[in-house]
């Protein structure tokens, strides 16, 4: 079972929610909160489908397409600022009767939780990271990723040469990664002359160039729920800034994924669940 739902983001743009799997069914009395889940930038909801379905067997698990993204609307001028997500994430938890939720978010949508749960705590049980840094990373940062869209041979000619090309041949993998392929094969869609992502590539920058320049240290303090930190052995999130952000946090914990990149998710998703679990069994019988 996939469903759709659509829910009205900040400034009225419409938004695709996700749920990949039928909600468990609860007693009288039953309170366990539901799970909204954020992609990471370029990212979709249906990157998460195998996480929801897992976790659709202890809460109601609903997937976000953030706004730019998937088949969420695309306004020409945005805004892709932090506070649009925010409010977006906002909106989804209340117009889904999700909260108090656990909110799990990849890279960007990790920050998105995290900011949320500081400017929310009424609507946030709980928030899981998955390698986002809290650090600024720079106008250098910025930079390379300009460079690396413009290397993008776009269009491709099958969803083959896509695999590929992110998996083998792009400049930034140092080792072939299959499943870095399959992720970005998931945000392309076939147009007359070959296949191109669903987003659009200016507008991803404009929504990195918000957050890529400040930390974000002091938002991270005010998150007063538990907190998962989870990083990649091999991701964008190093292992020193990883601890320190579980020492930020009140009620922080770590956990960390070997041979995992920055798409968690998509390298190891049963470790990635075996992490993720523990820190669940203690949020949902506190």
């Amino acid at each position: 079972m996939v469903r759709r739902i659509d829910v009205t983001g900040a400034g009225g743009v419409s938004l695709a929610a996700w749920e990949f799997a039928d909600p468990p069914k609860t007693g009288e009395g039953d309170q366990s909160p539901g799970a909204l889940l954020l992609h990471g930038l370029m990212g979709r909801a249906s990157h998460w489908a195998g996480t929801a379905r897992w976790l659709s067997e202890r809460q109601r698990a609903v997937a976000l397409d953030q706004r730019g993204h998937g088949q969420s609307q695309k306004p020409p001028e945005g805004p892709y600022d932090r506070e649009a997500y925010i409010q977006d994430a906002e909106a989804a938890l209340v117009q889904l009767d999700l909260a108090p939720a656990v909110v799990i978010g990849h890279s960007m949508g990790g920050l998105t939780a995290w900011q949320l749960a500081a400017r929310r705590p009424d609507l946030v049980r709980a928030v899981i990271i998955c390698d986002m840094r809290a650090s600024a990373l720079g106008a250098a940062s910025q930079r390379e990723w300009e460079d690396w869209f413009d290397a993008w041979p776009t269009p491709f000619a099958t969803l083959a040469d896509v695999r590929k090309w992110f998996g083998e041949d792009d400049p930034w993998v140092e080792r072939p990664q299959p499943s870095r392929g399959e992720f970005y094969a998931e945000v392309m869609a076939e147009r007359p002359d070959g296949w191109r992502p669903v987003f659009d590539h200016r507008q991803m920058l404009v929504s990195r160039a918000t957050w890529v320049y400040d930390a974000h240290w002091e938002e991270l303090a005010q998150v007063r729920c538990p907190t998962l930190v989870v990083r990649g052995l091999d991701g964008e999130l190093g292992r020193a800034e990883a601890q320190e952000m579980v020492r930020v946090l009140p009620r922080g914990e770590y956990a960390e994924i070997a041979d995992a990149g920055h798409l968690v998710h998509y390298d190891r998703p049963e470790a990635l669940r075996s992490a993720i679990e523990p820190f669940l069994d203690g949020v949902l019988t506190s």
